[in-house]
């Protein structure tokens, strides 16, 4: 049976269930929270990669989705990976692709989790479990297979430890063993950021935190309280998405000012590296090095030459996209040697980067100074990642907060937000106007960093990441306005104000306030219910006072 076609046992149950109980029923609706799907990947000696098993059965992926998970499921063959391997790859979802009831509840979470959390809305992340051993009883004379978990969420260090608990089971239970795995996770909780959560898999709970954008940048968030006594005890996961940022960058520590530039600037970088896993671990960790900024390019942990963006991101008749790609295949030092910056991995002597690129900003001799006596003094690598990711926050923030601060200044004043008025407009961004701020309140008054703070500036004005940046901060100060204007109606006296209008204006009146109040709904402004409430009782006591006719009219509205 193909694993794509008719419902999986899980599947039948449900709908029977639901059947019964006269109800529908939405399968798989807590898996889906966490999880498109869960793929099994072998090597067939007349197909190649092929997909042996998916769980849900059902679930829709098109043939080039299918194709590409294939193909990024394995090392490719100068890997020379034997045994287990993890690594993770981002893969770009079909055009057209319509993800059925998850869009509504997507928006909460992705309204409530920090930026870098979000969920996907044009990807989907690949976790992946490979095993290769000799086997005497395969004809290749090597049991391959991967166990891959697919997943829009980007939390890498959540779902590579539950493959670390579920895929040996796998590779020795086989069928029974994932389908019992894929039905405890049908009954976890939600993701829902600021709560803790106990995640049961396989005889051992997981508790993780979902970060919020609530969060301190850099902090430690307290958690929950667990009141429960939970046996077993569960196994506490710091993080759900942070990686070993020195094991990551240890080779490339000199390089590490010069890597955070071209991450701010969205400029495409190769990453070669001897194996997937270090290729994919050291694109999400320069991907993450210029959090809580959001990076707005394109990024692949672990690209291969049968990606389906192999001819478009390889073309030499354009420049280069902005993109990161990691790469293990030989074959790309060639292909991408028009590419303008090439970061080669591998032994601690031989790795490096190639780049006509000059920083803007003078390296933090003394950070590279304490990580290296650190080294000496074999300090904890958690204690070195967390000098590297506090210096990186700092460096981010100083870079972002004069921005943060110019932006603010082109907001309206609230007393020019009056409740009977269209309401001001923000002021455009000028990026001459910034740049006569830098002086009195520019980067230098929270970093130590010398060099060219303005040019870094100009140049990032014409990146992706503003671009980004800018879109998302402009919508969130248009809301703004539009909540203060809802908060002055509210607190105006409308019906004073009706005494001497014509029907005609009352009406329009009417209209405009009950089309705010659905946008302020639909867009979840964040205005207290009890202030839209009263707004709704303000304008059924606005229709009372019309004539009947018009009420008639404006209730079936």
């Amino acid at each position: 049976m193909d694993p794509f076609d008719g419902p999986g046992p899980r599947q039948e149950k449900l709908e029977s269930a639901a059947t019964s109980a006269g109800e529908p029923c939405v399968p798989w609706a807590r898996f889906s929270d966490w999880l498109e799907c869960v793929c099994v990947v072998t090597f067939d000696l007349e197909l190649g990669q092929a997909i042996e098993l998916v769980y849900p059965h059902d679930v829709k992926l098109t043939e080039k989705e299918k194709t590409s998970i294939c193909y990024l499921s394995f090392p490719d063959s100068y890997s020379g990976c034997l045994g287990d391997t993890q690594f993770s790859f981002r893969l770009r979802q079909s055009v057209g692709r319509v993800s059925g009831s998850w869009f509504g509840e997507e928006d909460k979470y992705n309204r409530d989790a920090p930026l870098i959390l979000q969920k996907e809305l044009a990807h989907f992340y690949g976790y992946v479990y490979f095993r290769q051993v000799k086997d005497v009883s395969v004809k290749r004379g090597y049991f391959q297979k991967s166990l891959v978990l697919v997943s829009r969420l980007p939390y890498v260090q959540l779902f590579q430890s539950l493959l670390q608990s579920i895929a040996p089971e796998y590779f020795e239970k086989l069928e029974p063993c994932l389908e019992a795995v894929c039905n405890e996770i049908d009954q976890w909780p939600p993701p829902v950021p600021g709560q803790t959560l106990n995640l049961p898999v396989m005889g051992i709970v997981m508790q993780v935190r979902i970060p919020s954008k609530d969060d301190k940048p850099g902090g430690s968030p307290t958690r929950q309280g667990q009141k429960e006594n939970l046996l077993p005890a569960p196994t506490v996961l710091p993080t759900i998405h942070e990686l070993d940022l020195f094991k990551c960058f240890q080779s490339i520590l000199i390089h590490l000012q010069m890597l955070w530039e071209l991450m701010l600037l969205g400029e495409p970088l190769v990453v070669m590296a001897p194996s997937p896993t270090m290729s994919s671990e050291t694109v999400l960790a320069l991907v993450s090095s210029i959090s809580p900024l959001k990076y707005c390019c394109d990024f692949r942990p672990y690209f291969t030459i049968h990606d389906s963006e192999f001819k478009e991101y390889t073309t030499r008749t354009q420049a280069p996209p902005n993109v990161i790609l990691g790469v293990t295949n030989p074959f790309f030092i060639k292909t991408f040697q028009c590419w303008p910056h090439i970061l080669r991995l591998g032994e601690l002597k031989m790795s490096g980067i190639y780049t006509a690129y000059k920083t803007f900003l003078h390296k933090d001799k003394a950070l590279i100074k304490r990580l290296l006596k650190g080294i000496q003094r074999k300090r904890p690598s958690e204690v070195q990642s967390a000098i590297l990711r506090r210096h990186l926050l700092e460096l981010t923030q100083s870079f972002i907060i004069p921005l943060e601060r110019y932006l603010a200044s082109l907001m309206p004043l609230q007393r020019s937000v009056t409740p009977w008025k269209t309401p001001p407009q923000i002021r455009p961004f000028s990026q001459d106007e910034f740049m006569a701020t830098l002086d009195h309140a520019g980067p230098q008054l929270t970093s130590v960093l010398k060099g060219d703070w303005m040019g870094l500036y100009k140049r990032f004005f014409r990146s992706p990441n503003f671009d980004g940046w800018y879109r998302l901060r402009h919508r969130e100060m248009t809301q703004k306005v539009e909540c203060l204007h809802l908060e002055a109606i509210c607190d105006a006296d409308l019906l004073s104000w009706t005494k001497d209008k014509s029907e005609v204006e009352i009406v329009d009146l009417v209209l405009k306030l009950r089309e705010k109040l659905m946008r302020a709904r639909k867009h979840h402004l964040p205005v207290k219910e009890e202030l839209l409430e009263k707004q709704e009782n303000y304008i059924q006591t606005v229709i009372c006072s019309l004539p009947e006719d018009l009420q008639t009219v404006l209730h079936k509205h």
